[in-house]
């Protein structure tokens, strides 16, 4: 499935199926990295999934398509600059293949915005945001997965380190007027999340 779209994607702009192919076996091994438990493939149909279903919302599919596949291309949990690397390799693919510069710098820009999931003024922006956090509004147990293994990613820190960080960032979610940016996604997700954030703060 993705590895379609990615392909059709690709070949709107350049005829170069090898081109095309190189870059999304990169996608694919770097999402695949044995170091990732949670920020994989799998996140990446998920958040394309979440993304199809509010695609009638989107301004610019293929430039929102484009952020989604490389926001995570970098990813190390040691690494503060994860989202500014996604974002530079993002630019420099997408020039290979002739994408538009002004859009290419939509796409920049949407993924540096995951580094903080600030809202923003551009609304497809906060579509991907509030996508790229609808794993916390999951079912409890899917949730749970999750945070299992965002705890796997992080298993180069000792527990008093890693849950201080942790309880920082989730109660900063807890802390917002509203986790999602979006009514879509308000609606599907928030209480939810909410629940889930509020549960593993209780078990750190």
């Amino acid at each position: 499935m993705l590895t379609d779209i990615f392909l059709k994607l690709v070949a709107q702009y350049s005829p170069d199926k090898a081109l095309a192919n190189d870059l999304w076996l990169e996608i694919f091994t770097k999402y695949s990295e044995p170091k990732r438990h949670y920020h994989t493939i799998t996140h990446l149909e998920n958040l394309i999934k979440d993304l199809t279903s509010v695609k009638k919302s989107i301004t610019d599919w293929e430039t929102m398509l484009f952020a989604a596949f490389y926001h995570d291309l970098v990813y190390k949990a040691t690494n503060s600059t994860n989202e500014e690397e996604s974002a530079k390799m993002a630019q420099d693919r997408l020039t290979l293949i002739g994408f538009p510069p002004e859009r290419i710098a939509a796409c920049y820009a949407m993924i540096l915005a995951t580094k903080n999931h600030e809202p923003s003024t551009d609304p497809d922006t906060n579509l991907l945001l509030d996508a790229d956090l609808a794993i916390l509004g999951q079912k409890q147990d899917d949730y749970q997965l999750y945070a299992e293994n965002v705890r796997k990613e992080y298993s180069i820190y000792p527990d008093f380190i890693y849950n201080n960080g942790r309880k920082k960032a989730l109660q900063h979610f807890l802390d917002m007027e509203s986790i999602y940016k979006t009514d879509h996604f308000i609606a599907k997700y928030e209480k939810q999340a909410r629940i889930n954030i509020a549960n593993e703060l209780e078990d750190l």
